[in-house]
């Protein structure tokens, strides 16, 4: 991969680097990227070897546990867990679900 050349850093208020904007065509090139409509290899791979759910394999392959995860889908991790067990979700907990991953629901498909 060749080094980003163009970005602009921003500086906190105590001028040190906060944060980074990378062009969207350079960000996509970066490894770890979920790209639109994409299922990485190591999604895919979890699912079979180890027999579990997508909805658990992109938890996984994201580095999220299952409190950020209610967290962000406004529930309990208990309530999480529940979701996660399940044979299968409904669909309108799956749209949640995907969203709070950044993900689409094609992505999530199980």
């Amino acid at each position: 991969m060749s080094a980003l050349i163009n970005y602009q850093t921003i500086l906190d208020s105590n001028g040190k680097p906060a944060f980074v904007v990378v062009p969207y065509a350079e960000f996509v090139k970066l490894p770890g990227v979920v790209r639109p409509g994409m299922i990485p290899n190591e999604v895919i791979g979890k699912r079979i070897i180890n027999e579990v759910s997508m909805l658990v394999a992109w938890r996984e392959y994201l580095m999220l546990t299952q409190e950020e995860m209610a967290k962000r889908m406004g529930i309990t991790q208990a309530g999480y867990a529940q979701i996660e067990a399940a044979k299968r979700p409904r669909k309108a907990t799956l749209e949640k679900a995907a969203a709070a991953m950044g993900i689409t629901l094609d992505q999530l498909a199980y």
